[in-house]
């Protein structure tokens, strides 16, 4: 165990992960912030998957819970913040991993349904701007803390659906005005920039529409001009326990890639 992050209290949303083969972004953030000594509270709209990872971090020696909540219900989000500060008194670090694509019915703009663009909009955008408006009096009153979204890469690359590229978008956005208003409090807030990923939300949706898996990971692993295959969960999961961590604590208001060199290549 570490103490890069010790006796803080994170509260990670989308701490579970979509079903796969490998380790999704929030699951691997989750772990990480535990092993490096804070104390997480994990949430997800499938308390199931929340508590597997509750459990990797107890086998693991570290405290964790689980909770489940809706993002897209300002209520739910609002009683998980409060879980948080109820369980461990309070919040050092918030992180917002919650995010979708095809998985939400997005698709390109002359195709894209309103009803799939809501969806998306409520999920990707709308969820994180509850998690802070929730957590940001609590970072106020006790005079600090740091907050990470996760955005993605398809907001500066070429990306078919509409859905997912522009609610990224506005996530950075999001970021910038938390990070400016905020400031004064000591709060830090920051966006990841994910780029070609072999998590399940990258990988398995591609699988589900027929494409063979080792043709999608082929596929993308030729795109990395790292000169490695495509970055893993554990990548996002440094970035992130960086940024929430003392050692950024000059550090406000960016966005991160962590592509592999796909912004520069």
């Amino acid at each position: 165990m570490g103490e890069r992050v010790k006796d803080k209290v994170a509260i990670v949303f989308g701490g579970g992960q979509t079903p796969g083969e490998t380790i999704g972004n929030g699951r691997a953030t989750a772990i990480v912030l535990a092993r490096e000594g804070a104390r997480v509270m994990v949430v997800d709209s499938r308390v199931e998957s929340a508590e597997e990872t509750v459990a990797m971090i107890a086998a693991e020696g570290g405290e964790a819970q689980a909770v489940a909540a809706d993002v897209t219900r300002e209520d739910n989000v609002r009683a998980a913040i409060e879980a948080c500060r109820s369980r461990f008194g309070r919040i050092d670090i918030l992180h917002n991993n919650v995010g979708a694509s095809l998985a939400l019915g997005d698709a390109p703009a002359t195709e894209l349904e309103a009803d799939a663009f809501d969806r998306i909009v409520a999920v990707n955008l709308r969820g994180m701007w509850f998690a802070c408006k929730h957590a940001l009096p609590v970072m106020r009153e006790q005079g600090g803390g740091s907050i990470v979204n996760i955005s993605s890469m398809a907001v500066r690359h070429s990306y078919p659906y509409v859905g997912y590229k522009t609610t990224k978008a506005a996530v950075i956005a999001l970021t910038e005005n938390v990070a400016a208003a905020n400031a004064r409090y000591k709060i830090r807030a920051n966006t990841i920039l994910p780029g070609l990923m072999n998590t399940p939300m990258a990988i398995e949706a591609r699988v589900a529409t027929g494409v063979p898996r080792e043709q999608v990971i082929a596929e993308r692993d030729a795109r990395v001009p790292l000169g490695r295959k495509m970055g893993t969960a554990w990548d996002i999961a440094f970035a992130a326990l960086f940024l929430h961590s003392d050692e950024a604590s000059f550090i406000t208001g960016v966005s991160l890639p962590v592509d592999g060199g796909t912004a520069v290549g």
